[in-house]
C-alpha cells in the first residue's frame, strides 16, 4: 500500500503509482516497465531518534547498512551544507525504521562526509572522511575507519589510503567482493588551476584489507576532471560506472559526467563518454540486467551544467559552478545504457533545493530500501545554495524496479 504524505509530493507518489502499475498487471495489461516509489516519509529529525544524537540544521551525507538484524544509518549534521569545526558524524539503528537506538556520535573539530558503512562477516566497519573547517576550500584530510564493538562503543577511529583520499563508494557487487571506488587531487576540484583528479578502484575479500581492483598495474583508472564514482559489475563480469566530472578537461570543456564501460577481459581500461548533465552523488544500483542511477538533477538549462561556451578552462569551470549554485536540483532516479554509455531520466524523487545523496540496500527481490536528503519537499521551490543554508532533513522511500 502506497504511503501518501500530504502537499504536493505525495499527490504526485499517488499518481506515479498509478501511471507506471505498482499494482500487478492484469491478463491484458504490460507490466511495468518504470520504477516506482512507496512508503516515503522523513526520519531525521524525528520522534524516534535518540536523545543522545544532536540533531543541527543541516543533515545530509549519509550511509545505511544492513547488520546484526538491524538497520544502520550514519549521517553528517552541522550548521549548514558548508563545511565546519561543529560538525558532527551520527550512527543509529532499528528494527521498524520507526524507532531508534544510538550506535555513535564522531566530533573530530572539522568537517566529516562521505559516510561508508560496510558490513563483513566479521563486524561492521565505518569509513568517513575528514575534511576542513574553511567554507570556501574543499580541504581533503584522508579517510578514517573504526569497528562498532557495540551501542555507543567503537574502536578509535584509524586513518585509511592516501592522506587525500576521498573513499566516495564502497559496496558489495555482484561478485561477492566488496569495492572501494575514491579519489585523490580533490582539493583543486574547485581551484583557479587545472590539476587532475585520479580515481582508483581498491577491492576486498573481508572489506578491511584492500588490493588493487582493476587488475591493471595501478589502481588509478581515470585521471583527469572525474571525482565522485559510482559502479557495478554486469553478469558478464563487465563494468559500467557514472563520474562526476566536475572538474572537466583543461581546454575548457567536458564538464558535467562520464558514462564508462569496461570489458571483462580489460576492467583496468575504461572507455567514457561525456554527459553535459552532471550527477551529483552518483548510487548506480543493478537489478538484473538493468541499471537505475540515482544522482542530482539540474533543473535549469535543460538539465545541462556544461553550457558548451567556448571559453578557457578556469572561465567555464567558475561560472558553470556559479550557475549551478544558482539554479534549482532535484534528486532523480536514471535509466543507464552500459552499451550505449548513455543516460535517461526516468523520474524525480521528492526533493529540492539541497538534495541527493542517496544510499540503498535491497528490499526483497525487486526493491531497494532508500535514503535521501533534501530540504522540506513541500515547501517553496529554491535555488541549491538556499537550500544549502536552509535545515535539510532524511527521507526514507523504497524504490520497486520492474
Amino acid at each position: 500500500m502506497l504511503e501518501l504524505r500530504t502537499g504536493r509530493w505525495g499527490a504526485w507518489a499517488a499518481w506515479a503509482a498509478l501511471v507506471v502499475g505498482c499494482a500487478a498487471p492484469g491478463d491484458d495489461e504490460p507490466a511495468a516497465t518504470e520504477p516506482s516509489l512507496e512508503g516515503f516519509r522523513q526520519v531525521v529529525p524525528g520522534d524516534g531518534i535518540p536523545a543522545e544524537l544532536p540533531i543541527q540544521d543541516a543533515n545530509n551525507n549519509l550511509s545505511i547498512a544492513r547488520f546484526d538484524g538491524r538497520l544502520f544509518l550514519a549521517w553528517r549534521t552541522a550548521p549548514s551544507h558548508f563545511a565546519s569545526e561543529q560538525t558532527e558524524m551520527l550512527v543509529a539503528s532499528t528494527t521498524d525504521e520507526v524507532t531508534w537506538r544510538f550506535e555513535g556520535r564522531f566530533a573530530l573539530g572539522r568537517d566529516v562526509r562521505e559516510p561508508q558503512l560496510v558490513p563483513t562477516d566479521d563486524g561492521l566497519w565505518f569509513y568517513f572522511a575528514r575534511l576542513g573547517i574553511t567554507v570556501v576550500d574543499f580541504e581533503p584530510g584522508g579517510v578514517v575507519r573504526t569497528r562498532y564493538n557495540g551501542p555507543g562503543d567503537w574502536t578509535e577511529p584509524e586513518p585509511f589510503g592516501p592522506p587525500d583520499l576521498v573513499a566516495w563508494r564502497i559496496d558489495k557487487l555482484s561478485d561477492g567482493r566488496f569495492h572501494l571506488f575514491g579519489y585523490t587531487g580533490g582539493a583543486a576540484e574547485y581551484g583557479t588551476t587545472y590539476e587532475p583528479i585520479e580515481v582508483h578502484w581498491l577491492a576486498s575479500d573481508d572489506g578491511v584489507n584492500w588490493v588493487n581492483g582493476s587488475g591493471a598495474d595501478t589502481d588509478v583508472v581515470l585521471s583527469g576532471g572525474g571525482s565522485e564514482t559510482s559502479a557495478q559489475l554486469m553478469a558478464d563480469g563487465s563494468l559500467v560506472a557514472v563520474v562526476r566530472s566536475e572538474e572537466g578537461d583543461p581546454d575548457g570543456t567536458g564538464f558535467g559526467s562520464l558514462i564508462c564501460s569496461a570489458p571483462a577481459d580489460d576492467l583496468g581500461t575504461w572507455t567514457c563518454a561525456h554527459d553535459d548533465r552532471k550527477y551529483d552523488s552518483p548510487l548506480l544500483l543493478r537489478h538484473g540486467d538493468d541499471l537505475w542511477l540515482i544522482g542530482r538533477r539540474q533543473v535549469e538549462y535543460d538539465g545541462r551544467f556544461d553550457l558548451g561556451m567556448p571559453r578557457d578552462w578556469a572561465i567555464n569551470h567558475l561560472d558553470y559552478l556559479a550557475r549551478y549554485s544558482g539554479t534549482p536540483k532535484r534528486c532523480s532516479v536514471w535509466s543507464v545504457d552500459g552499451a550505449t554509455r548513455s543516460v535517461r531520466l526516468a523520474f524525480d524523487l521528492p526533493s529540492l533545493g539541497d538534495t541527493c545523496f542517496p544510499d540503498a540496500v535491497e528490499d526483497g527481490d525487486d526493491a531497494f530500501l532508500v535514503y535521501n536528503y533534501s530540504n522540506d519537499p513541500d515547501g517553496p521551490e529554491m535555488t541549491w545554495l538556499q537550500g544549502q543554508l536552509s535545515p535539510t532533513h532524511l527521507y526514507r522511500q523504497r524504490l520497486l524496479v520492474p
